[in-house]
């Protein structure tokens, strides 16, 4: 598979997260949600750095890290939830 249609599948899988949220059809604080998010971020910052693209590292990267630490959050055991 080509570099580009690696990029295309992760667009398309962040874009569809997105296109649910909107459509109220997927909560932005889902496990799937932030999941689709996480990796599709991480392909696409991977990319970007292999390309020496700073800028679009910086926005994925973060967004990949934000995405994975609030998935971590989400489905964490609550102490002293029943």
């Amino acid at each position: 598979m080509t570099e580009q249609a690696i990029q295309l599948i992760a667009a398309v899988v962040v874009l569809a997260a997105f296109m649910l949220s909107q459509q109220g059809r997927m909560s932005t604080a889902s496990p799937l949600y932030l999941l689709m998010n996480a990796v599709g971020t991480a392909v696409l910052a991977v990319l970007a750095g292999m390309n020496g693209d700073i800028g679009f590292l910086l926005l994925e990267g973060v967004w990949a890290a934000y995405s994975t630490w609030r998935l971590r959050v989400v489905l964490q055991p609550r102490v002293g939830r029943s």
